[in-house]
């Protein structure tokens, strides 16, 4: 590729990354405002709450399938000016995420201190946990859909409202927050239930916020020939990606709850100081969030395009740019690291696992940014979504997984090193990835097999 073509790649990727890469930090400080005035509350909410938190991860898992799948397809229509096909496929993906919403907000209501003891055995931890959840799960139904909106927003060029609706939602959750997790005036102290009550609200608003422009943006605009629109061709065409997605959530998913269940029966210490970790580690991974979906708009609206050659072109700087990525992550843990360290108030034992866990986290997050980049950027504009599901099943439960399991029941090692076994699948994963990509299976234009 020549400097022209450089310099074009680095414009649209920087228009594109630098805004999602600030709404996924905005989004992540909403979480830890959360964590830090519950951090302040008590050790026992902070690890409650962090355990209920799961649920809705776990939920996260199904519908972002959904999403992720359409907003494939939906950038290469996009990027063919085929504007209501590209509805369509929006269409389907709300109503899938609508269907899970509804589901995990009734599962969750009515088996909520189940759900919490798969976590942990600690009573008071599955008390506060339970009365928490009760309450958030009625913020599922519109988290869902907001997600929807969210992504066409990224997809048709609308990057920077979607971030002022972040930097509305993390305003109001703060102040929720602080009102509602301490109690001010008449308003009475709910301790962690605030928190759940603060969640509800914001998601609200922002899921108001994106119907009131889509309705109002002529290229979006959902009605019946989107919205309720029903297809087999289109059904089809959307399943033949969602299995590998499907594979590569739930497989990389799944072993999250299975850290929480290692960690939550090694204690309180460590529950807390993981959680605190996660925290850092979401304020940290959100540009490489930007670049990784950033990259697979561009990727992809080329292919729709049918441009392929420059489309191989933009795939082969993007190794580049998963290189630099990760080096600027070790550089914001040596930033987020001290502050997490001072602001959260842990017992002294939590904060020595929080110190060993976030030198750990400088390797793992160099190996993150060079796995999400391409195997969640760059392989799934073009529709290969099989090998990071397959990767991933791999690396975490035939290698990862299996291996804490061991370090945790049976030689009971120290919670450092089970932490670590955990979190290695990620640098497993590293070596096979040039190999996949060589292949130019994710070098596909999906919209020739739609008439």
């Amino acid at each position: 590729m020549d400097i022209e073509g450089r310099k074009e790649f680095k414009k649209q990727l920087m228009s594109l990354s630098v805004p999602l890469a600030l709404q996924n930090l905005l989004t992540a400080l909403v979480g830890a405002s959360d964590a830090l005035m519950l951090g302040r509350l008590t050790q026992d909410a902070i690890a409650a709450v962090s355990l209920a938190n799961q649920i809705a991860f776990v939920m996260s898992l199904f519908y972002s399938v959904a999403i992720v799948a359409a907003s494939v397809l939906i950038s290469q229509y996009w990027g063919k000016k085929d504007y209501l096909n590209a509805k369509r496929f929006l269409g389907m993906a709300i109503r899938y995420a609508l269907g899970i919403g509804i589901i995990f907000t009734v599962g969750a209501y009515i088996f909520a201190e189940q759900l919490i003891g798969i976590l942990t055995n600690e009573q008071e931890l599955i008390r506060i946990g339970a009365d928490y959840l009760r309450i958030v799960c009625f913020s599922y139904v519109f988290t869902s859909v907001l997600r929807c909106f969210l992504m066409i927003m990224k997809i048709s060029g609308h990057v920077k409202l979607s971030v002022w609706i972040s930097v509305v939602t993390v305003t109001v959750d703060m102040a929720a927050d602080f009102f509602l997790i301490y109690g001010f005036g008449k308003i009475p102290a709910l301790g962690a239930n605030g928190s759940a009550y603060s969640t509800i609200v914001v998601e609200m608003i922002a899921l108001i916020w994106c119907v009131i422009w889509a309705q109002r943006n002529e290229n979006i605009r959902l009605g019946k020939d989107s919205l309720l629109c029903f297809s087999r061709t289109y059904e089809r065409k959307l399943w033949k990606i969602i299995p590998g997605m499907m594979l590569s959530s739930l497989a990389w998913g799944f072993s999250i709850p299975m850290h929480s269940f290692f960690l939550g029966h090694l204690g309180t210490d460590a529950t807390a100081a993981a959680a605190v970790v996660t925290v850092a580690q979401q304020l940290i991974q959100g540009l490489t969030h930007g670049f990784s979906t950033g990259i697979s708009i561009m990727i992809g609206k080329l292919l729709g395009q049918n441009k392929l050659d420059k489309a191989k072109e933009y795939g082969a700087l993007s190794w580049k740019v998963s290189l630099i990525s990760g080096m600027i992550n070790v550089l914001l843990i040596c930033i987020v690291g001290p502050l997490v360290y001072v602001f959260y108030v842990l017992e002294a034992l939590a904060k020595q696992y929080l110190i060993q866990m976030l030198i750990f986290l400088a390797f793992y997050m160099v190996a993150y940014a060079y796995n999400t980049i391409i195997t969640c950027g760059v392989f799934p504009a073009g529709g290969d979504s099989i090998y990071d599901g397959i990767s991933v099943l791999i690396a975490t439960w035939c290698f990862a997984i299996p291996l804490a399991l061991i370090a945790c029941f049976v030689l009971h090692l120290p919670v450092i090193v089970v932490y670590v076994i955990m979190c290695l699948d990620e640098i497993v994963k590293v070596p096979f990835i040039r190999w996949r990509y060589n292949k130019y299976i994710w070098l596909k234009n999906l919209t020739k097999e739609t008439a």
